[in-house]
């Protein structure tokens, strides 16, 4: 059999997808500087900002797993039009408010809740897609290319936006974010899939005979060592019988648990996110209040976009068999932005750190990604994503409420520390693991 010589940019549905999730990313990285500084504008507490990005935090973990059965139910590029369309209206009104001088805490509160909620249905769509847009032994170059696009709309984003909102305010950043959304409905209006593929192969049953029942260990048949069903096919389908939410979340349920290197991760992520976002996104536009400023923390979140974008050009050039177990223990590196932010919160060192964590971050979630797409059945794809996407977030309100008091109290430094010890136990943990280290790149 001759070797593969097209690339996932061969495949007219990637482009589309690729560029619609670019799109939306560059809004989406100058969004949270905007909102953070804009909050501060308001009230100078970091108690409230933790209030604010908690709302949508808690909203989002509280509708995710509802999200995965949309989009395992529906066709998922029309999911995508939908909640961009959605993503727009509640952006934009919290950029109006801003700009009109009528924002309060409560009214970005209630918008953060929506606005959560809408992405809560479209993430597990995103991510589930991209199986639908190209061959399987495409998936690794295609989530990197994603994860480049991304990377790359993330350094326009935050180090343009930075600028913007240091000259004209935040106001006009949340502006910019809800204009890319309505472009990225376009673009994803564009996207065409086979019947399907779109509606996730037969995902509209939300069930995956067999698949699932051997998952939650009631199939006769032998269990592969790495903790994945023997014999799995991960684009096997089921029978086209309506089924109900419930019946939905079950099955989802037993593929996300039935796999015990996929909850270990996530139990490693609902430790190190709740540390990482509290620390960075509450903590760090403090720090950059007091010291280097605010256009100088736009450079450092575009530096950890860097560090993304470096990590995603790897993963093109290196495939390991190994990845998910590699990824998994990189994510130690994550804790060296937050040690610099307390003990050198100087720009050039926050630059490198920041660039040095992107980049580990960056291995693990293709590595992730990856491993997900090839070892779930496509049927149940945005179901077992919104699984993960649940555990992972799910202490992250925490994390953001918690470390804003704890700094008044305590003092940053200490609190920043106690974040990155967290982000090493937690990933020392999951590390350990013989099933993390048993999963290949391959089905």
């Amino acid at each position: 059999m001759s070797a593969r010589t097209e690339g996932p940019l061969s495949f007219a549905p990637f482009r589309w997808l690729l560029a619609a999730r670019t799109v939306a990313i560059v809004g989406n990285a100058v969004a949270p500087i905007a909102l953070a500084f804009a909050v501060l504008d308001l009230t100078g507490s970091a108690a409230d900002l933790g209030l604010v990005v908690a709302a949508r935090s808690l909203a989002n973990v509280a509708m995710l797993l509802f999200g995965g059965v949309i989009a395992d139910r529906l066709p998922r590029n029309v999911v995508l039009v939908g909640t961009s369309i959605a993503a727009a209206a509640t952006q934009g009104t919290i950029a109006a408010l801003v700009l009109t001088g009528t924002a309060g805490i409560p009214a970005l509160v209630a918008l953060g809740v929506l606005n959560g909620a809408v992405a809560a249905v479209s993430l597990p769509a995103a991510a589930a897609l991209v199986p639908d847009t190209v061959p399987d032994d495409l998936l690794r170059p295609a989530n990197a290319w994603l994860r480049l696009g991304l990377n790359a709309g993330s350094i326009v984003g935050a180090s343009a936006g930075a600028g913007l909102i240091a000259v004209v305010g935040p106001g006009w950043g949340l502006a910019v974010d809800a204009a890319t959304f309505a472009v990225a409905a376009v673009l994803f209006s564009r996207l065409r899939l086979p019947d399907a593929a779109g509606a996730g192969e037969g995902a509209a049953t939300g069930t995956a005979t067999g698949t699932a029942g051997a998952a939650a260990g009631t199939a006769a048949g032998p269990r592969a060592a790495d903790g994945d069903p023997a014999g799995t096919d991960p684009a096997e389908s089921g029978p086209t019988t309506p089924t109900s939410v419930l019946t939905d979340l079950r099955e989802g349920w037993r593929e996300f648990s039935g796999r015990r290197w996929i909850w270990i991760v996530v139990l490693q992520f609902a430790v190190l996110n709740a540390a990482f976002t509290g620390a960075v996104t509450v903590l760090g536009p403090l720090v950059a209040d007091e010291s280097f400023g605010r256009a100088g923390w736009g450079l450092v979140v575009a530096a950890q976009t860097v560090g993304f974008g470096a990590g995603a050009l790897l993963a093109l050039r290196w495939r390991p068999r190994r990845a998910l177990g590699i990824g998994v223990a990189a994510m130690a590196a994550a804790a060296i932005p937050v040690v610099a932010l307390a003990l050198t919160p100087t720009l050039p060192a926050l630059v490198a750190a920041f660039a040095l964590g992107g980049l580990a971050i960056e291995l693990f979630a293709i590595a992730w990604d990856q491993s997900l797409q090839a070892h779930v059945p496509r049927a149940a794809l945005s179901r077992v994503y919104s699984y993960d996407m649940v555990g992972s977030f799910v202490a992250v309100p925490l994390g953001e409420i918690l470390v804003g008091p704890l700094a008044h109290g305590l003092g940053t430094v200490p609190v920043l520390l106690g974040c990155a010890a967290v982000i090493v136990i937690a990933t020392a943990a999951a590390s350990s693991s013989r099933s993390v280290w048993r999963i290949r790149a391959t089905a």
